[in-house]
């Protein structure tokens, strides 16, 4: 009797953690499919199976052959329409994130680092100049009421369009606040810093004399060069590589995140040094 009163505890065991397994799955499924087309497509799939279950019930012959037919050529069908949300699922877990949990503003946070650097390196490629200006705890009211106040979703799309030349908005800056464009057209101070590169022209010098007067971060597209630039705390660091600017830009903009400030002292003080000479 112990024995199988053990087999019978191990058996129970081993169903609990298989619930529990699938469950978790299913949960990260939907999650995962939560806010796309997915979901509007799993809906038609639920109502076949329920008139499928209807027409077995009801032993209605023709309709049961009907679902039968729809049903043997369902899972090709499934494998082409949720094409794009198996492939992220799949490249999702081959990160190692599908079943990882990030928070509401850590996804935030992503997807506006995202958007900024679509649009930064569109505007590179095409040397269209730029000065794209972070808010973090010091408010920036004073420049935004400077410029043309837009309080609009961030956007590359938008983003870019705001710098094209001969446009009424193309100089001065944007002042993104969170994921709000909050005004373009801005005007900055400009940093009186002595030391600064006599190669480096007014839109340079607004990005880092905004960080000298608060906490912000600047972005800067160069006109000439085309050259993506970071200002923090009255430094700038020059033609930034793209996978430097989003680890920087991640690091910034979630505090919880940031690391006991050794790492970043190292950083700039390495590219302050190659900058000036």
């Amino acid at each position: 009797m112990d024995y199988f009163a053990g087999l019978t505890l191990k058996n129970s065991i081993k169903d609990i953690i298989d619930v529990l397994i699938v469950s978790y799955i299913v949960y990260r499924v939907i999650i995962m499919v939560r806010g796309t087309r997915a979901v509007q497509l799993l809906r038609g799939i639920f109502l076949l199976v329920v008139t499928w279950a209807l027409s077995t019930w009801l032993n209605l012959y023709t309709l049961k052959w009907l679902m039968n037919q729809m049903f043997t050529l369902g899972v090709v069908t499934v494998l082409i329409i949720f094409q794009p949300e198996l492939r992220r699922a799949l490249e999702q877990l081959g990160r190692g994130k599908l079943f990882t949990r990030s928070s509401p503003e850590e996804q935030d946070t992503s997807q506006q680092i995202n958007e900024v650097i679509k649009s930064v390196n569109y505007l590179a490629r095409r040397k269209i100049g730029a000065l794209i200006v972070f808010e973090r705890n010091t408010g920036l009211n004073d420049y935004i009421e400077s410029g043309i106040k837009m309080d609009s979703k961030l956007s590359s799309e938008l983003l870019s369009n705001v710098f094209v030349p001969n446009t009424p908005l193309h100089d001065g800056a944007v002042i993104i606040r969170g994921s709000l464009i909050m005004a373009a057209g801005c005007y900055l101070p400009l940093s009186e810093n002595p030391f600064i590169s006599k190669e480096l022209g007014t839109r340079h010098r607004a990005a880092i004399g905004v960080t000298e007067v608060c906490d912000a971060i600047s972005v800067v597209v160069s006109e000439e060069t085309g050259q993506i630039s970071l200002a923090i705390n009255g430094q700038i660091v020059r033609d930034i590589k793209e996978e430097s600017l989003i680890s920087k830009l991640f690091e910034e903009l979630r505090p919880q995140f940031k690391s006991k400030g050794t790492e970043w002292k190292v950083f700039w003080k390495r590219k302050e040094g190659g900058n000036r000479g």
